[in-house]
């Protein structure tokens, strides 16, 4: 696994500036005080590519949810389907994206 830097900048520092060509030793630090060590951002890196693979998983699902399962549940309350049929909708959805795990 990589270590996206801009990426780790742009989520847990916001507001600082910098510039970066990829690698941490390009890193030149804009903003007032100390740059993060390499150390801390190869820390923080598990923790910061979790979170994006989770917003994009809920991003999948709420799409996903709107194209196959919200229709079921609104046939549902109009009894043109069943709870079931919702209900397997939404699971088809939750299975077919699951998240990732946890580091």
């Amino acid at each position: 696994m990589t270590t996206d830097y801009a990426m780790i900048l742009t989520t847990n520092y916001p507001g600082k500036q910098w510039t970066l060509d990829g690698e941490y030793s390009t890193l030149v630090w804009l903003s007032a005080g100390n740059p993060p060590t390499q150390a801390a951002l190869d820390a923080a890196w598990p923790q910061v590519d979790y979170d994006n693979q989770v917003a994009a998983i809920e991003a999948t699902r709420r799409t996903q949810y709107e194209a196959q399962s919200d229709g079921l549940f609104f046939a549902w309350q109009r009894g043109d389907a069943t709870e079931v049929q919702w209900l397997d909708a939404v699971a088809k959805v939750k299975s077919d994206n699951p998240y990732p795990s946890a580091p």
